[in-house]
């Protein structure tokens, strides 16, 4: 079958940017973002495993957090790209900070948004892991109905603008099923990179939607242990690339610029 991940290389001016977007979410998560990330870098979306465009493997291997890491090298080096920068939405953002992790040398830098799979403490990860199968059976059995009562599911964005509230629902109608249900059980529970977070190396910045209240704990942590962070707190929720997306490209664009620069100087 089909092992790659659904890729769509965007117009652009300057270094790539790998965007990875969240749990039942697609490339259409971007659509608000991409003409004025296009002016500073070249936007490359993918779709994990499962979501819209993208493949289901049946190995429970192919959905694990590693495995994803070395699907984002296999890319890089595909497009034969030497550095680039990351920037991943909560699942998507607990993905591209481990390749940070395991690549810094490939990384200009790094932005993300909140994400309570990346920085989840033991207990909340081990909750999840003992859970898993459950959630695994209980979605296959409730079918596609399962999903839309996932409290991330596009159906249930109420404030989303309604341009990309009404693609990400079509693109979750596409949704497979066994790839959800794979990503619930072999990806979210094991995504966390908490214990990790000192090791940062490459540039990094978190917008943060302020006004998800669970998140907030897990800001502290990345402030207090993510070496030289930049963290920008916007008036926005969850999704707050899509719904403070004015606000969040003139920060991202500006990083970008920033980063590029210094880099560049630094060589």
């Amino acid at each position: 079958m089909n092992d790659e991940l659904s890729l769509q290389i965007h117009e652009g001016q300057g270094p790539p940017v790998l965007l990875v977007h969240g749990m039942l979410a697609s490339r259409s998560q971007w659509l608000l973002n991409l003409d004025e990330l296009s002016k500073v870098a070249t936007p490359i979306s993918i779709e994990l495993w499962g979501h819209n465009e993208s493949p289901s493997p049946e190995e429970p291997e192919c959905y694990a957090p590693t495995r994803y890491v070395e699907m984002f090298e296999h890319i890089r080096r595909k497009l034969n790209v030497n550095e680039w920068f990351l920037g991943g939405c909560s699942l998507g953002a607990s993905l591209t900070i481990r390749y940070a992790l395991t690549y810094p040398e490939h990384v200009l830098g790094q932005f993300f948004t909140n994400s309570s799979s990346a920085f989840a403490d033991d207990e909340m990860s081990r909750t999840w892991q003992e859970n898993s199968e459950a959630t695994y059976d209980r979605v296959m059995a409730g079918g596609l109905a399962a999903l839309e009562r996932v409290p991330v599911h596009p159906r249930n964005g109420k404030r989303l603008p309604e341009r990309i509230r009404n693609a990400l629902i079509a693109d979750a109608d596409q949704h497979s099923l066994a790839g959800i249900a794979g990503t619930m059980r072999w990806t979210s529970p094991f995504t966390s990179i908490r214990h990790r977070v000192h090791e940062v190396s490459v540039p990094s910045l978190l917008i943060c939607g302020s006004k998800e209240r669970r998140f907030q704990p897990l800001r502290t942590v990345v402030e207090e242990r993510m070496p030289g962070v930049g963290i920008c707190d916007l008036e926005a929720g969850h999704g707050v690339n899509m719904t403070a997306a004015a606000e969040f490209n003139a920060n991202v664009t500006s990083f970008i610029k920033k980063t590029s620069k210094n880099h560049s100087s630094g060589h």
